[in-house]
């Protein structure tokens, strides 16, 4: 068990406490398909979306550890799942890679914005086609003097109709070669740059997803994040924090979920009794403290072994299948120990239900973890 500082308790009490502040009204922004515009302005104040990056740019110079446990706070204190998940994008898909790999120029340019949040920010990768095969990615960017002319299109942006900037991964080379990808930091105002309208989801609602069209789009070559080529190797990186991130927030509402169930268990009476006192009720809960305590241990030693530098490729295929099949099951327990009450909009019960569904298809399927897993032990 990690122990943890008084300052990292400091940094997840402050969001724990801004958490209820952050939610407010979400089943009716679920409803409406919103983005909490307020709740971000809020958030800006707090210094937390710098949480990861260095102190020069404005953040707050803390390692990937303590931000997971802040962000853990995030999602057992904030009820807006969709909000919750718009903010890690913002944090993993620009910053993270900008931090890493970006040039001085690009930082001294966006970082600052990244982590003060007067910029909101997304990355492209996925295409219509390609779904999770990156490698057969069709968008193309070819030099022209000092600039890269991008054309093609991107499926699932998630925070693309809000971004001021998005992290774009384009082939430059043969399609299939490790060197064929490359990232670009692309201005939402750039010429040939179409976002389209927000697309209606089944879940996470209140993150705003849309597709990307690229016409001919003119971008220079000093917004080439890392170098020509080096694609592949930004976004294995930003993927490690991506699910890492997001999923540790999925813990923290599958914890919240869990305490809701455990209190509804203890007070609701049928039969005279008690629900907590049936087994079959008593087992589901337990089933439900076991998937949460699993999927956070993973997560933070999969972190652990991931900043001490060692080989994560398997932690976190494990960790992303655990995490994100226990948040869909203990969401569906927790909807159907309430019943009639979990199956409404207003308890926000099957909101959750809902957004977690996307968790087992988002940075890569289940079926695709598995199969990672497996050609790693040799199948």
């Amino acid at each position: 068990m990690i122990e943890w500082n008084e300052e990292q308790r400091a940094l997840r009490a402050a969001i724990e406490e801004l958490g209820p502040v952050l939610g407010e009204g979400h089943v009716e922004r679920d409803a409406a398909g919103e983005f909490a515009d307020g709740a971000w302005k809020v958030l800006r104040e707090t210094g937390l979306l710098g949480l990861p990056f260095g102190e020069q740019w404005g953040g707050l110079g803390q390692d990937l550890l303590t931000t997971l446990y802040v962000l853990e706070g995030l999602g057992h204190a904030c009820r807006d799942g969709g909000f919750s998940f718009s903010v890690s994008t913002h944090m993993v898909s620009t910053g993270v890679p900008l931090q890493r790999f970006g040039s001085p120029e690009l930082k001294d340019r966006f970082l600052t914005k990244v982590c003060d949040g007067s910029i909101i920010g997304a990355h492209a990768i996925t295409e219509p086609e390609g779904g999770s095969d990156v490698m057969s990615m069709r968008t193309a960017a070819v030099r022209d003097g000092d600039h890269y002319v991008l054309n093609g299109s991107k499926a699932f942006t998630s925070n693309g109709p809000l971004a001021d900037v998005i992290v774009v991964y384009a082939r430059t080379g043969k399609r299939g070669s490790p060197a064929a990808l490359t990232a670009f930091l692309v201005e939402r105002d750039t010429p040939g740059l179409t976002v389209g309208p927000p697309v209606a989801k089944m879940g996470l609602r209140t993150s705003p997803l849309s597709e990307l069209f690229f016409d001919d789009c003119r971008v220079p070559a000093a917004n080439v994040v890392g170098s020509p080529g080096a694609g592949f190797l930004v976004l294995d990186h930003v993927m490690k924090w991506e699910i890492l991130c997001s999923f540790v927030i999925n813990t923290g509402e599958m914890q919240h979920r869990l305490e809701r169930c455990v209190d509804y268990a203890r007070s609701r009476v049928q039969f005279g009794q008690k629900i907590g006192s049936f087994q079959s009720v008593s087992n589901r809960v337990v089933e439900m403290r076991i998937a949460v305590e699993t999927a956070r241990k993973w997560i933070y030693d999969t972190a652990a072994k991931l900043q001490r530098g060692e080989n994560v490729t398997v932690d976190l295929a494990i960790s992303k299948l655990l995490a994100s099949e226990a948040n869909l099951s203990t969401a569906l327990s927790a909807v159907q120990l309430f019943g009639g009450y979990g199956y409404t909009a207003e308890y926000g019960l099957e909101k959750d239900l809902r957004n977690a569904v996307a968790g087992t298809i988002y940075s890569g399927t289940s079926d695709i973890q598995r199969q990672r897993i497996a050609s790693m032990i040799g199948l």
